[in-house]
């Protein structure tokens, strides 16, 4: 099987794919012609040649001869046309001969020849040569007998569509070749645009000052840029496998607890887990560690989890200076505590002086007032520094939510009437609800008073307070400048105000909301808003009524 396989592969690299030396198949054509004359004088029983046959001999003698020496490679291309008709001149001459009627056959391997090398002109020369050099002479000299005639009409067609196969089967090949190699030129194009795209691509995830990685659907590391290389040199000096969960210098927001395999931002991202901005250290060296803000997506395959991607983003420039204001303030208000503490000594020694005229009293009964709001603000300043220290502390009792908030709004209407906004309350005479006094009643002033704030001339503000089940909902709502959608997530974030009070240059410090949120919380409450721009706003506080 295998010599026929390598026989059969020469074969088709000498009549398709290559282009062999016209000696190489006029000596294989000389040996058919001997071959057959070798067959007939056999099967004669020694019977003498006439002369036709010996003479076509001698001449693919010549012609091989020929073929083997002449400078093919400097002649014209059609030169070696005269090789094949040459050939069949003598088959012409072979059957001029009482037995040589079977070496017609052989006319199969000029007619090959030509339409291998010329395609169809090939085959028309060939069709002519086997009618002018084979048939007519055949016919002419051995008569248009039954059988002769047969024969003859016979070797003109066989030589006809050997010829018209080869050479269609060459236009074939020709065809594949070339439609291969375009083949080729357009995925070696389309690979170099693969490769370009690829090149810019890294160059640009190598660019960006983020930490990029992508993940197998397992958890193996599949890609990473350069900036989370440089990351993972700080967390994992010893180096790292490559795989989600792997534990190194990597510690939890306050800088300190370690994480843990299945607390890891990869692993949980492996898990299908989607989450923003969760923070973490890594690093153990106090003078290298970076705080890292990571972020997880994750991919999908019709539906079926494939992977996912990570940003790990460097916040500690971010972390050091949060800590730094907290720490500023902190220290800020512990040195107002001082003269507060003071101020509200000789004023409770002032108000106990029983020879002060009415006046005066009603004038520090004010200044008292003032000193205890300022007293709270100065603690819920100390409360902001120490926010991530635990919930804000409250003091719960039976309290009348109720007087509560109307003696809000009664406070805060010279300020609505200054401002030309009017303002209405819709609550319960009374309504006993277990909570810190003094905390409720700082989440109804910061709400009304903001209320008021960004609401213009000509506005309304209606606050509402109703049972529903076993909680409280406070409303506040107000026909103001409202507050734009990409400001609303980070309302409630301390010392954040929004575009619409910057630009209207509307005084505040951002601490308001933050302590409203902080206050409702620690009473196992929630609050939402819903606002539009233009349009006003509406903030809901949800309280249980008991403990």
């Amino acid at each position: 099987m295998g010599t026929l396989g390598r026989a059969t592969g020469t074969a088709r690299r000498i009549l398709l794919t290559e282009d062999p030396h016209p000696g190489v198949i006029q000596a294989l054509f000389v040996a058919l012609y001997v071959l057959d004359l070798v067959l007939r004088a056999v099967g004669g029983g020694g019977a003498p040649f006439g002369p036709g046959p010996l003479v076509g001999l001698a001449l693919v003698g010549i012609v091989g001869v020929v073929a083997a020496v002449a400078p093919w490679a400097t002649l014209p291309r059609w030169a070696v046309v005269t090789v094949p008709l040459l050939d069949m001149a003598a088959l012409g001459l072979s059957r001029m001969d009482a037995a040589g009627a079977g070496a017609g056959l052989l006319a199969v391997l000029p007619a090959l020849w030509l339409g291998r090398k010329f395609g169809m002109r090939g085959v028309q020369v060939a069709v002519a040569g086997a009618a002018f050099l084979i048939v007519i002479p055949d016919l002419v000299h051995l008569g248009a007998s039954g059988v002769n005639l047969s024969r003859s009409v016979l070797i003109l067609c066989t030589v006809a569509w050997a010829s018209l196969a080869i050479s269609s089967a060459l236009e074939r090949s020709e065809a594949n070749r070339e439609t291969a190699e375009r083949g080729r030129g357009e995925l070696a194009a389309a690979l170099a645009v693969i490769e370009e795209q690829r090149a810019f691509s890294e160059a640009i995830l190598d660019t960006v000052d983020v930490g990029l990685v992508l993940l197998d659907p397992d958890g193996t590391y599949r890609s990473m840029n350069k900036r989370h290389e440089a990351f993972m040199r700080i967390g994992y000096p010893d180096g790292h496998n490559g795989r989600a969960g792997q534990v190194g210098q990597i510690y939890a927001a306050d800088g300190v607890t370690p994480l843990g395999p299945h607390e890891m931002p990869t692993y949980r991202a492996s898990q299908g887990e989607e989450f923003d901005d969760c923070r973490l250290w890594i690093g153990a060296d106090p003078l290298t560690r970076r705080a890292i803000s990571v972020s997880a997506r994750s991919v999908r395959d019709q539906g079926d989890f494939a992977g996912a991607a990570l940003a790990y983003k460097d916040v500690t420039e971010f972390m050091r200076a949060l800590k730094v204001k907290d720490e500023f303030v902190a220290s800020v208000s512990h040195e107002l505590r001082t003269p507060l503490t003071s101020i509200v000594g000789y004023v409770d020694i002032l108000q106990d002086r029983p020879d002060l005229p009415g006046d005066v009293l009603a004038q520090l009964d004010v200044v008292a007032r003032n000193t205890d709001r300022l007293n709270r603000l100065v603690a819920d300043l100390l409360h902001t520094a120490q926010a991530d220290d635990g919930p804000m502390h409250v003091v719960r009792s039976e309290t009348d939510l109720g007087v509560i908030v109307r003696d809000s709004v009664q406070a805060a209407t010279p300020a609505a009437e200054r401002a030309g906004v009017g303002i209405e309350v819709d609550a319960p005479l009374s309504l006993m609800v277990m909570a810190d006094p003094q905390r409720m009643a700082q989440v109804v002033d910061n709400l009304v008073s903001n209320a008021i704030k960004y609401t213009a001339a000509g506005g309304r503000v209606r606050v509402r307070v109703a049972v529903d089940g076993a909680k409280v909902e406070l409303s506040v709502a107000d026909t103001g400048i409202g507050i734009g959608a990409s400001d609303r997530d980070r309302l409630f974030t301390r010392f954040f105000r929004s575009r619409q009070a910057e630009e209207r240059s509307i005084q505040g410090v951002g601490l308001g909301l933050s302590i409203t949120k902080a206050i409702v919380e620690s009473h196992g409450g929630r609050i939402e808003v819903e606002s539009e721009l233009g349009q006003g706003s509406e903030f809901r506080v949800r309280l249980p009524i008991g403990t």
